[in-house]
């Protein structure tokens, strides 16, 4: 009998302490209302880009990005992301995004069909410099064990 009590303490107790992530937090409403709309990737910058390479979003030379497409809708947390810059691998897929409370954008790049629930990989990424007209995404590489901030530009599109 004393066991089982036991066990029922412990059980509660595990119930109870659960572990927050980054995708199981609140949203920050006020963030993904302001990112509503259609928007193009003005530029990509970060330090040493004449030299080092970065595969963003395991999809292409961050470079590639310059131009892109992006459509979010904030009710439903879907959207739509296009690559179109010449001389780079067309590419285009539904997304789901959201912006929780920490203000991380939290993004999976879907396969066409794909329900969110069943794609493991996401991209975390913070949001910066939130306008009406523009607004910053930043992702964290590691280059030589270093840290280093990669600056997604975006331009509202009318």
């Amino acid at each position: 009998m004393k066991k089982l009590i036991l066990l029922g303490v412990f059980a509660v107790l595990f119930a109870s302490c659960k572990t927050s992530s980054i995708t199981n937090t609140k949203t920050d409403r006020s963030s993904q209302v302001a990112i509503k709309g259609n928007w193009v990737v003005s530029s990509v910058n970060y330090p040493g880009s004449e030299y080092i390479k970065v595969n963003s979003f395991q999809l292409a030379d961050s470079q590639c990005f310059v131009g892109s497409t992006w459509k979010f809708i904030s009710n439903n947390n879907k959207g739509e992301m296009a690559l179109t810059k010449m001389g780079c691998p067309a590419f285009s897929s539904p997304i789901t995004w959201f912006v929780n409370k920490d203000g991380q954008f939290v993004l999976k790049v879907l396969d066409a069909g794909e329900k969110a629930k069943r794609v493991r990989d996401g991209y975390v990424l913070a949001v910066a410099n939130q306008t009406e007209t523009s607004f910053q995404l930043i992702d964290k590489i590691d280059v030589g064990g270093k840290l280093t901030d990669v600056v997604y530009q975006f331009t509202k599109v009318n």
